[in-house]
């Protein structure tokens, strides 16, 4: 379905939602397609195509809101699912936060973010560039085997219309490669893997490179060893350093403030990390994964500043959340086509420091630095954090060996404001981050 045709639908359902009765309405449109090869032993282990378009109605009448959605084809379809959201609100409770935004007109093209590519990998390709990434890393010394590779394709289509007269669509493609290796026989056998993921498929990495880290990820992590529990500082690769971003992000998010249930809430304006760090989310990064012209109620997109130089500086806003709090939504609404919109972030990351990832290891006598992370245990409300970590011990600013079987341990607030981060920051998620040192953590070992 094409974009014009997936707006003109919304705008029908839109029509027939105040219709049966609704005070005010929205329509969130997505229809997509995507494309998924797996391959394991040199061989197709499995192809997955997906093809879907969803609607969701929220409609309010009396101050109360409900939503429905469905995959609606037929203006019966439709006019079933609105008489359905008319009947729903009519015996929900109401809630003055809920409401729609003060949008209007049409939303202006997102061709600035370059957020659609016209390349279509058919299945072939895809299973090429699988191939290509699981062989490289079977070729690493070492690498005993694999766990597959994958790569995938997909294009998808949004449109939002408002009873208040906004109208928005905007399309965006995906692309991605991945690869995982395990090295080592029997009980003595370590996993990793590597990614690219990408908005245009020319962006992507190499899938040669992609397995031949994913090889050497797993290599380098063979026979660990157990250390005693210290307190040390504690590196982060940038693939784990990016949680710190996550974390902020959930701690800074509207709902959790307007609960009472994050460890931040009392922080606002206030030092959360050292001076230096910032941590930015912005949906108008150009080729970005998570960026887009608008949020989910309509509002314009622009970025924003969590945190400057150490100062937490602004929480993230949908309506409903900025309406308890009686401040403005900064357009950080996300939703489903089943669900009310909530907060979120969009291009997340934590900038870059002033040394490299190779001079913070050698400022470090006694340490480790933390290569895979799980079992997660973080308590919001309170900022207690633990988890279960292997990685690589850090002796007289080297790396000596492998580490495994140890838990990290402190508090985010003490972590936040003890974090250095490296100048290594790489876009290859939507949530990024440099390699981050934080002094002072527990480990707790054998």
């Amino acid at each position: 379905m094409s974009a014009p045709n997936t707006l003109s639908s919304a705008e029908q359902f839109l029509d027939l939602a105040q219709q049966a009765g609704a005070d005010a309405a929205d329509v969130l449109a997505v229809s997509g397609t995507s494309v998924q090869v797996r391959v394991r032993d040199g061989a197709t282990d499995k192809v997955e195509r997906s093809e879907a378009t969803d609607f969701g109605l929220r409609v309010f009448i009396n101050g109360a809101s409900a939503v429905v959605s469905g995959t609606a084809r037929s203006k019966q379809d439709f006019k079933t699912l609105a008489e359905r959201a008319v009947a729903m609100a009519k015996t929900a409770p109401p809630d003055a936060s809920l409401h729609l935004q003060d949008t209007t007109g049409k939303a202006d093209p997102p061709d600035t973010l370059e957020l659609a590519d016209d390349a279509e990998p058919d299945t072939d390709t895809l299973t090429e560039l699988a191939l290509a990434a699981e062989a490289a890393s079977r070729e690493v010394k070492s690498v005993t085997k694999t766990d597959g590779a994958a790569a995938s394709a997909g294009h998808r289509e949004i449109a939002l219309v408002t009873s208040n007269g906004f109208s928005g669509n905007y399309r965006r493609t995906g692309y991605s490669i991945s690869a995982s290796a395990i090295a080592g026989e029997g009980t003595s056998m370590e996993r990793d893997y590597d990614y690219s993921s990408k908005v245009h498929f020319a962006d992507l990495d190499n899938a040669d490179g992609i397995g031949r880290r994913a090889g050497e990820r797993a290599v380098r992590a063979l026979d660990p060893r157990k250390m005693a529990s210290m307190k040390c500082p504690v590196i982060f690769e940038a693939r784990l350093a990016s949680s710190f971003a996550s974390l902020l992000a959930q701690a800074a998010n509207g709902s959790g403030v307007v609960r009472g249930t994050s460890f931040l809430k009392d922080m606002m304006n206030k030092q959360v990390f050292a001076t230096g760090v910032s941590i930015i989310d912005d949906p108008l990064l150009v080729r970005g994964l998570s960026s887009k012209p608008f949020d989910a109620e309509g509002l314009a997109c622009d970025r924003l500043d969590l945190v400057e130089d150490g100062v937490l500086s602004n929480w993230l806003l949908d309506g409903r959340t900025a309406a308890k709090l009686d401040l403005t939504s900064n357009a950080r609404a996300a939703r489903s086509t089943s669900g009310q919109p909530t907060p979120s972030s969009t291009n997340l990351w934590l900038g870059n420091g002033t040394v490299s990832a190779q001079e913070m290891i050698g400022s470090v006598r006694d340490g480790i630095m933390i290569t895979s992370m799980f079992s997660s245990g973080v308590n919001m409300v309170t900022g207690d954090y633990s988890r279960g970590a292997a990685g690589l011990r850090i002796e007289n600013g080297e790396i000596t060996h492998p580490v495994s079987e140890i838990t990290i341990a402190g508090n985010l607030k003490d972590m936040f404001i003890n974090l250095t981060p490296a100048n290594d920051l790489e876009m290859k998620s939507s949530t990024n981050a440099p390699t981050c040192m934080v002094e002072g953590m527990t480990v707790a070992g054998a």
